[in-house]
């Protein structure tokens, strides 16, 4: 039960995080700039944990080398998912660009825990788990999408909102592909990050470990990318908050590495992915973050039930 409360919080968190580092990124002019001071912070948070927890911050090389190269790409690939993102948004739309990345996630998180994959926890794939999983993704379609699909039945949404949801281009289904495979690289992140806890004896540190692989990576991109910087205020200042995505975003790895070796990727990744909706409609909802409300709907409280019970599907049954 602890660890299911722990997912469904970070999974909270998760669209704070990325509220808060929009943000930034409007404040810095560039993704990259953003996504690097975000790494930084939450690389130094980990750090000072490390420390406390009588770690250290370097890693043996006899270590490296006696582990399976995978082990230490935990930060690359959450570098890789939160890029896509941002190349995503602009290609898919925002409803395509959720619903994507998370088929890929729960598909992976299955095999993954059906295989075994990266030392995890095994839980066989069964068709119970299978339709349970099926329930949760279509939970997260009518939470994303169903207002938008009600307008479009009702005629209440103009051609301009089709247009700009679905872009049409020919490499419209390279693009949904791409989002499947950034879900499937997130969901390996957390098994490979959790599997690294085991390894390293330290969950604080294995989350230290993959923040800092992520930060020289984004370090790398910046050099080779080289953005400008253009610091904007908002009337003169910046909300003092905009600076905290990266504590968050390590709170979410240091999570995700303390759930996998007890409940398994796939349903961590489940549990974290009802929490992240939950997050989305709280901020939605009470406008957050200097957000614009946009109240919650019985369709989308309706959606969130549906992952419910594709939760207790697989589950329990």
């Amino acid at each position: 039960m602890i660890a299911i409360l722990i997912g469904l919080v970070i999974g909270i968190g998760l669209p704070m995080q990325t509220s808060i580092n929009s943000r930034l990124r409007a404040a810095l002019g560039s993704p990259f700039l953003a996504s690097l001071v975000s790494f930084g912070i939450g690389t130094i948070f980990l750090a000072v944990m490390t420390l406390i927890d009588h770690r250290g911050l370097l890693i043996s090389g006899s270590l490296i080398s006696a582990q399976p190269f995978w082990l230490w790409l935990g930060g690359l690939l959450g570098v890789i998912y939160l890029t896509g993102n941002i190349i995503l948004f602009p290609k898919l739309g925002s409803v395509q660009t959720v619903i994507f990345p998370v088929l890929g996630q729960i598909l992976a998180g299955l095999v993954i825990d059906d295989l075994g994959l990266f030392y995890s926890p095994v839980s066989q794939l069964t068709l119970v788990r299978g339709l349970g999983a099926l329930l949760v993704l279509f939970g997260v379609m009518v939470t994303v999408a169903g207002n938008s699909w009600m307008e479009r039945i009702t005629g209440q949404a103009g051609l301009e909102t089709v247009s700009n949801e679905t872009p049409k281009t020919a490499h419209l289904m390279v693009w949904r592909l791409f989002g499947v495979l950034a879900g499937i690289l997130s969901a390996t992140q957390t098994a490979v990050n959790g599997h690294l806890g085991e390894v390293l004896g330290s969950k604080i540190q294995a989350a230290y470990v993959s923040f800092l692989i992520g930060t020289l990576t984004l370090i790398v991109i910046v050099l080779v990318v080289r953005p400008t910087l253009q610091f904007q205020r908002d009337n003169g200042h910046t909300p003092w908050w905009m600076w905290l995505g990266g504590i968050l975003g390590a709170l979410f790895v240091l999570g995700n590495v303390y759930l996998v070796p007890i409940i398994g990727t796939g349903f961590a990744v489940i549990i974290v992915l009802i929490g992240l909706m939950i997050g989305s409609l709280l901020i939605d909802q009470f406008g957050w973050l200097a957000s614009e409300k946009n109240p919650v709907t019985l369709l989308q409280i309706g959606g969130l039930l549906i992952m419910i019970v594709g939760v207790m599907v697989i589950r329990i049954l």
